[in-house]
């Protein structure tokens, strides 16, 4: 009865130690430390991660659809032309300052200064400009600094230019109405009390007739297209003459011209009213407007997105851009950009209004621009992509852009323009609102998940290794023992693997991360050769420590200390962990062509590590609560020679990985080769 007691308190032990060893204890918290460091990196690049799981889903992103003013662009509007019925003119001018001139495109005269308060029809959509308008601009330390929309900046900056009085122009002609801008009717428009109610506003003021009696004025701008639909007339010097279809034809024949040279072009109309409708609804006072011209501004890119966009190429990752803007305007854009490889195709609001949604998911398989879109449009768009497959991260910074921020594996808000709802619904926010910044979290997410895949390789590699180890103890031995205890293990699984595995998340990212494709985000953690390269470490882990068990057993047994080998095989364990650390560092350099200082926490967690296990075998107390045995300077060199046998093993993999690359790119260039010479020779 006593020997059967034994024996399961023997059995009970191995079936604790194998339940011990197979369970990686440290590694949830391995994972979470990984991503909370990764978020602060990404912080540090101005990516605020909201989600922590976003870090890793950031690694397997596909398709980027970004918005082009403010993420693409620097956002700092600059009015270069503007066009009316009867004058053309472009702006001099940086920036929000004032300074700056108008002069005639007309090449003959082009070098003549303009004063636009000489021109009504001018002088009127330089009114409409500023007083339909939000914005507003103070100078501060010598610098223009604007609060608002920097599209209603610039139209500022230019009434200023031509030399208009924004703050008695107000006090003279107040609102009373507004209709605002929103992505659905793609205007604004104010209603304001004229000249006949509120008296004369300066002498300089040029008004039309019937326009300097009317007690009411309605400005409006927005959409050229759209605003010229709800035009009945245009201005021309001061004679207001009916739209005929001829003139709205060479109207959006400018708009395209403008539009063609990456311009963002507003249209902008007036309508004089005697009395205000009741209630007052946009419909009724937007409607027999009058048609005052065009305006073109720049909005120029930002000077790093290039280089980002091309990045993008490279690591698989296709750049979409989603505008308000004219197709003309997104596709001049996105040839400066180098968007698209090949024409670029580009598909508008409009038309994809009239789209069902199975002909859509056809479509974003090509199309590399969307250009005059509504919030509502992204929303289908990202569910189109989605529906290929695609891994999308969505910008937005609109009320309305929720929806399609929370549909996309990653929404990203605007830190600086965005809305708290947009910012709400995203899982990350640009600090910056830098297109850069999202291929620099998308850069990081891939180094994280990269990180993690390391950790999985390196602490379950070791854990089977240790299974193994104690399961075919009993084979390798006479008697039926374990060579560690569950203590013992346990102190492996939380101190050894752990302190080396969270060094490893400070280690520089591999040179050419950002060349591969993206991953899967539905493949396991083990697929791409981590399954296979765990169970071949652990196989290899476990042949040394059953060969060093074995040895040392029957060593220990001569010596006249039968348990002295179970230190041997527990200190063999542990520092042949601290050399797989070291070598697992990297997936395809050899240790000797990394730079030894480049991540210091590694070698720091190895030398404390081993000196830990030192102290275990060495300091008495801690060697009684562990249950360890003193060991020789012989028998710890003999344990340090088999240890070192695993980081050998790495090594060698990484040789014979390289030299098989290399072979096989080399048979491809020579099949390349072949091919070719064959076809030269058919087609000579």
């Amino acid at each position: 009865m006593v020997g059967g007691w034994a024996a399961f308190e023997d059995l009970l032990e191995i079936t604790l130690s194998m339940a011990v060893a197979v369970v990686p204890e440290g590694l949830p918290a391995v994972i979470t430390v990984t991503l909370a460091l990764g978020t602060q990196r990404m912080v540090r690049r101005h990516a605020l991660i909201r989600r922590l799981p976003a870090v890793e889903t950031l690694g397997s992103v596909t398709t980027i659809c970004s918005d082009k003013t403010g993420t693409l662009t620097q956002n700092k509007m600059v009015v270069q032309q503007l066009q009316t019925p009867g004058q053309h003119l472009h702006l001099t001018g940086q920036g929000y300052s004032p300074e700056g001139q108008f002069f005639h495109h007309i090449p003959a005269i082009a070098n003549q200064p303009v004063d636009p308060r000489q021109l009504p029809e001018v002088y009127l959509l330089l009114l409409n400009g500023l007083l339909c308008n939000d914005a507003s601009r103070q100078r501060e330390s010598g610098e223009w600094t604007i609060f608002g929309d920097p599209t209603e900046a610039a139209l500022i900056v230019m009434a200023h230019k031509g030399g208009l009085d924004g703050h008695q122009l107000t006090y003279g002609l107040p609102r009373v109405a507004e209709f605002p801008f929103s992505s659905e009717r793609k205007r604004m428009t104010v209603v304001l009390r004229g000249v006949g109610q509120a008296g004369t506003i300066a002498p300089t003021l040029i008004l039309p007739p019937p326009l300097a009696q009317s007690p009411y004025l309605v400005f409006s701008k927005g959409s050229p297209e759209l605003l010229l639909q709800d035009c009945s007339a245009y201005l021309k010097g001061m004679a207001v003459d009916a739209l005929s279809d001829a003139q709205r034809s060479r109207i959006l024949t400018h708009n395209q011209t403008m539009a063609a040279q990456g311009l963002r072009v507003l249209g902008f109309a007036y309508r004089p009213l005697d009395t205000i409708p009741q209630p007052v609804v946009a419909d009724q006072v937007e409607r027999d407007l009058i048609w005052l011209g065009l305006v073109g501004m720049i909005d120029a890119l930002r000077p790093e997105v290039k280089q980002a966009v091309e990045r993008c190429r490279t690591a698989g990752i296709r750049t979409l851009m989603i505008t308000g803007d004219h197709q003309l305007t997104a596709i001049t854009i996105a040839e400066q950009l180098g968007l698209a490889v090949g024409p670029t195709r580009v598909l508008s609001g409009q038309e994809l209004e009239g789209m069902a949604q199975a002909d859509l998911e056809a479509a974003v398989k090509a199309v590399d621009v969307y250009a005059r879109v509504s919030p509502e449009h992204k929303l289908r768009i990202v569910q189109a992509l989605q529906k290929d497959h695609q891994v999308v991260a969505m910008t937005g910074d609109g009320v309305n852009d929720a929806p399609a921020l929370k549909q996309a594996e990653i929404g990203i808000a605007m830190g600086v323009t965005g809305s708290d709802v947009s910012k709400e619904a995203s899982d990350m926010v640009l600090l910056d609102d830098n297109f850069a910044t999202i291929v620099a979290a998308a850069e990081e997410g891939r180094v994280v998940y990269t990180y993690i895949r390391r950790f999985v390789k390196y602490i379950l590699g070791s854990n089977i290794g240790e299974l193994l180890t104690i399961a075919l103890a009993p084979l390798v031995l006479p008697v039926l023992d374990v060579p560690l205890v569950p203590l013992q293990i346990l102190w492996m699984n939380l101190v050894t693997d752990g302190f080396p595995a969270l060094a490893l998340a400070v280690e520089p990212a591999e040179p050419d991360v950002m060349d591969q494709p993206p991953h899967d985000p539905q493949e396991g953690i083990f697929a791409r050769g981590v399954g296979a390269y765990m169970m071949r470490i652990g196989l290899v882990f476990t042949v040394i420590s059953v060969s060093m068990m074995a040895w040392a057993f029957y060593q220990s047994q001569q010596s006249g200390d039968p348990e002295r080998w179970k230190t041997m095989v527990f200190t063999t364990l542990c520092l042949a962990q601290m050399g797989h650390a070291i070598a697992v560092r990297s997936d395809s350099r050899l240790t000797l062509e990394t730079v030894p200082w480049s991540n210091p926490f590694v070698l720091a967690a190895v030398l404390v590590t081993t000196l830990l296990q030192l102290l275990l075998t060495y300091l008495a107390p801690l060697r009684n609560f562990f249950g360890t045995h003193r060991l020789s300077p012989q028998e710890l060199i003999i344990c340090l020679g088999f240890s070192s046998l695993l980081f050998v093993w790495v090594e060698m993999e990484k040789v014979y990985r390289r030299w098989h690359q290399g072979k096989t790119s080399a048979q491809g260039a020579r099949r390349r080769r072949r091919q070719g010479r064959t076809r030269h020779q058919r087609h000579p």
